[in-house]
């Protein structure tokens, strides 16, 4: 049954995706994609409505992929109640792993904070954190995200940069760059 399959998928995920959601995109594009339960370019469209909407991008896809997932892999669980039904089941089970993690380990690392093994434990989480959001940087980049053909490619890059500008140099509200940003790709594509 399509449920079993995302609890397992999203359990492995809540366990194993350190370093938040953008660390954890290679992670989930492995299981949800990989198992045929959506296309790579509805996974590019979820990554995309996760991140302009409020809130952690590994709980927003876990909620959107659990909606879209049922109808998606078997005709029977179209409904928009089976998809409510699997947007809860993902989203508690992505966070179950972290929550119960936190709960039990919180005590332990507070009073072991000056430990040399508890420091470099976060030592070496660091690097691999950078290194699963690089991951996911790359995984991003992609023909369902900048496009085929050459003069596609192009535009997202100068509109890719151009946010990057307007956020970074130019101060300019993020929500404005998006906004923006979604306006000229509507204009252009």
């Amino acid at each position: 049954m399509i449920y079993l399959k995302l609890v397992w998928s999203y359990l492995k995920i809540g366990l194993f995706g350190f370093g938040g959601g953008y660390a954890m995109l290679t992670l989930i594009e492995r299981e949800i994609v990989g198992h045929g339960w959506l296309s790579s370019t509805a996974f590019t469209d979820i990554v995309a409505i996760s991140q302009m909407t409020p809130g952690p991008i590994g709980i927003n896809s876990a909620t959107y992929i659990g909606y879209m997932a049922p109808g998606l892999a078997d005709p029977r669980f179209a409904s928009p109640l089976w998809g409510l039904l699997g947007s809860i089941i993902c989203t508690l089970t992505v966070v179950l792993p972290s929550y119960l993690l936190v709960l039990y380990t919180s005590h332990f690392v507070h009073r072991h904070k000056d430990s040399a093994a508890i420091k470099g434990i976060f030592k070496g989480l660091r690097p691999v954190t950078i290194g699963l959001i690089a991951s996911a940087a790359l995984l991003l980049m992609n023909a369902d995200n900048f496009g085929s053909e050459t003069a596609d490619i192009v535009k997202s890059i100068a509109i890719c940069v151009g946010a990057f500008v307007a956020t970074y140099f130019a101060k300019i509200h993020p929500i404005a760059v998006i906004c923006a940003a979604g306006l000229i790709g509507f204009l252009i594509y």
